[in-house]
């Protein structure tokens, strides 16, 4: 179905391609939102016009506008925002330095507004095609809106799926060599020595030109196939701009009854294709002091993060630094929950959570702080989130790790880990090869490419 739709703009595809199971039971082709957010080159637009507000508070007030009270549906997702929120938005919620310019192509904010949407159960092996008929507000427009949305779908649904194009070579450039990376690793370690952080989370950019006859499509299927994720997503915005990305790591998810989750990843190590050698290096994961300190830093964070909104007394740790395994990557996981308060609701859950603790450091602010004193680059839409969230309240999102980012000119892949007091900086260029890697080898290697 992807295929038949692929060349549809603003199409968004919350792909869940891991095992089947609670965090990857349910997929959403979301088609032709009626209204687009957008926060792109500094500039907020709602459907192409200039807005002067504040983004968060624009995305409350769109939600507002077409909420609805929760109703049973076969599929959690049953219409509303998808899309992206860039790492940039930080600074509407904080004031924080920005030493880089944001690459204009990419934007800072982007969701669809979506009435008409695939809805894929996993488990059940069904899919659901969700009309809802937005933005008409009489009961009898909706109604004949929401049939001819679903028939013009399903008349798209009967075209030839797109070829499936091969993915072209590229030579890939470290934004950083060796020895300037673990430099920045090492003023990371002196400024937690210093007693500013605890933790912070360094990342850097792989970047190719973009060859002709690449199609994002194409590129986001093969990534799919060489690392299948609970949490992967695709945003085609054009055929010249798009996001591919497998991310295993769930941001935040809100049930429409206020359940809260995070999941934060912080300990990674790769696999082998011996067995007997892929046991040993899990195993290491999970008895290294240094990898469960630092995710139990970052399990801090989200329990302090998730109790700005919650419920008093509601925030436990039900799972903290548990080995789960992909394809490519061991990881160490935990799990943060709690309860809404009734005042409180999704974007007030994001306003007090983003951008995850994972990607940033603890404490969070002074960690983006020396994030942006230290790294080249602006990460853009990277250490993000992809989110739906429903007009009936509910949420869920992914943290934009293990993602290509396509342009017009250009291919990113970028890559990182979390810093702490006993850091080596060989061994986290270490990590961050074995994170970046798997994203580069989805493309044929090119002679003399890195």
């Amino acid at each position: 179905m992807f295929r038949r739709l692929q060349d549809r703009p603003d199409l968004v595809w919350l792909d869940s391609a891991g095992a089947v199971g609670p965090l990857g039971r349910y997929s959403y082709l979301c088609v032709d939102p009626f209204s687009v957010l957008e926060l792109r080159d500094g500039v907020l637009r709602q459907d192409g016009a200039a807005v002067p507000a504040d983004p968060f508070d624009l995305l409350a007030a769109s939600l507002r506008q077409w909420h609805r009270a929760p109703a049973s549906g076969p599929v959690p997702f049953m219409g509303g925002a998808a899309g992206l929120l860039g790492y940039g938005l930080a600074r509407y919620l904080e004031r924080l330095p920005c030493r880089h310019h944001e690459d204009p192509a990419l934007p800072a904010l982007w969701l669809g507004l979506f009435d008409l949407l695939l809805g894929f159960d996993r488990q059940q092996e069904r899919c659901w095609l969700i009309s809802t008929g937005d933005p008409e507000c009489r009961p009898e427009a909706r109604v004949l809106r929401a049939a001819a949305r679903a028939a013009a779908l399903e008349a798209l649904l009967q075209r030839p799926p797109q070829p499936e194009a091969a993915v072209p070579s590229l030579q890939w450039r470290p934004e950083l060599l060796p020895d300037a990376y673990e430099a920045m690793v090492g003023q990371g370690i002196e400024s937690i020595r210093a007693g500013d952080v605890f933790q912070v989370n360094l990342t850097m950019r792989h970047v190719a030109a973009r060859p002709g006859g690449l199609d994002p499509a194409c590129l986001h299927l093969a990534l799919r196939r060489q690392n299948p994720a609970s949490f992967a997503a695709y945003i085609g915005w054009s055929a010249s701009r798009a996001l591919c990305s497998a991310s295993p790591e769930r941001f935040l998810r809100l049930g429409a009854g206020g359940e809260i989750e995070s999941r934060p990843i912080k300990g990674t190590c790769r696999r082998h294709p011996d067995a007997a050698a892929d046991a040993r290096a899990a195993s290491a994961l999970q008895a290294s002091v240094k990898d469960r300190a630092e995710n139990l830093m970052i399990v801090d964070l989200m329990r302090n993060d998730l109790s700005r909104v919650a419920e008093i007394g509601s925030v436990r740790v039900p799972q903290l630094a548990v080995l789960e395994s992909v394809a490519t990557l061991h990881h160490l996981v935990s799990s943060v929950t709690a309860k809404l308060r009734p005042d409180a609701d999704a974007v007030a859950l994001l306003r007090a959570s983003f951008p995850a603790g994972s990607v940033t450091g603890a404490p969070k602010i002074r960690a983006m702080e020396i994030i942006d004193a230290l790294e080249a680059g602006a990460r853009g839409p990277y250490c993000g989130a992809v989110v739906w969230l429903g007009f009936d309240g509910a949420m869920d999102s992914s943290v934009v790790i293990r993602t290509l980012l396509v342009t017009g000119r250009e291919v990113i892949a970028q890559a990182g880990g979390g810093i702490v007091a006993d850091s080596v900086p060989q061994a986290e260029y270490r990590e961050m090869l074995a994170k970046v890697s798997p994203l580069l080898r989805v493309f044929p290697s090119k002679a003399g490419s890195v």
